[in-house]
């Protein structure tokens, strides 16, 4: 088992990322921007800077947590499927160079007032899917399976009709603790409630390779649109006390990676003037979710020795 995180929440600049994880006294950080782009998007002579800044750092990149099939591509769209796949495509090479064997992938996002229920959006999203995963496979790596604002997203139900529609050894999940916090479950009829965490998580627990450490509060206003405030990890509402507790008692020996989000929350009150000032306190508050978080899996340990 091993801690990692999207560093970039620590700081968009390489140099900074790479001391936050060493700070942490981790060895991995999941990668998803360097600068402003994606890593799969980085001109060749980025990409080498990227390697070189690694070479002597004792720091790895376990994941590409990408923007392949996520929530900005439409389903029905040719141009995002072909947009998403050359993504993919460039990135391969770059991850099996670095040793990375994960990447993050999502199923397509929820577009106007279309539904993903038709059999026939569906069966176009399957087949997309199966395609980069059939890349994936052919290239040994993993594609792992984000909840998010995505078809497997919607509800449990959804992910589990992925996984009987994806049929490759190298389609895996990963689980957001937080995502289901703020996303309807989109099952039965309208109005749909939100989500649980736990109950998401125990109905795909048994495909679960990789978990994403996310917290939140959120509610359904009156309009019908749901606010949500991040929280440190145990905080919110996503259940993450019992669902790390639970994993470790089954024998999980994965990553836990820290996405927390709340740097900007906690701080939009601060002048965005001072860019200097905000940037210090998004490392401060990287590095403090990791420890905070830390302590949190010292507690699930215990609990989870206790009951075996």
């Amino acid at each position: 088992m091993f801690l990692t995180g999207f560093a970039d929440e620590a700081s968009h600049d390489l140099e900074k990322q790479i001391k936050a994880t060493r700070e942490l006294g981790w060895k991995f950080i999941e990668t998803r921007f360097i600068g402003e782009k994606f890593f799969g998007n980085l001109s060749d002579e980025e990409f080498e800077t990227a390697c070189g800044l690694l070479e002597n750092s004792g720091i790895r990149f376990n994941c590409y947590g990408s923007g392949v099939a996520n929530w900005s591509k439409a389903p029905r769209s040719e141009e995002d499927f072909q947009e998403t796949k050359a993504e993919l495509l460039r990135a391969i090479p770059r991850m099996n160079r670095l040793g990375i064997k994960m990447i993050r992938g999502m199923s397509f996002k929820l577009t106007g007032d279309e539904q993903f229920d038709s059999p026939e959006l569906e069966a176009i999203i399957f087949r997309k899917v199966n395609e980069l995963v059939k890349i994936c496979e052919d290239n040994g790596i993993i594609y792992g399976h984000e909840n998010c604002m995505n078809y497997g997203g919607q509800s449990f139900k959804h992910t589990l009709k992925l996984l009987d529609n994806i049929k490759s050894p190298n389609f895996k999940l990963i689980f957001d603790t937080g995502n289901p916090c703020f996303t309807f479950r989109r099952i039965g009829n309208p109005p749909y409630p939100l989500q649980s965490s736990r109950e998401f998580y125990e109905n795909v627990r048994e495909f679960i390779v990789y978990v994403h450490i996310k917290d939140a509060i959120s509610t359904i206003e009156p309009d019908g649109t749901v606010k949500t405030t991040y929280t440190y990890a145990g905080e919110g509402n996503g259940d993450i006390p019992w669902i790390v507790t639970d994993l470790l008692k089954r024998g999980y020996d994965g990553g836990f990676s820290m996405e927390p989000h709340v740097a900007v929350v906690f701080h939009d009150k601060e002048d965005p003037k001072d860019a200097e000032l905000l940037a210090q306190k998004r490392y401060d508050t990287y590095i403090d979710y990791g420890r905070r978080f830390e302590k949190l899996l010292a507690e699930c340990r215990k609990k989870a020795a206790g009951a075996n």
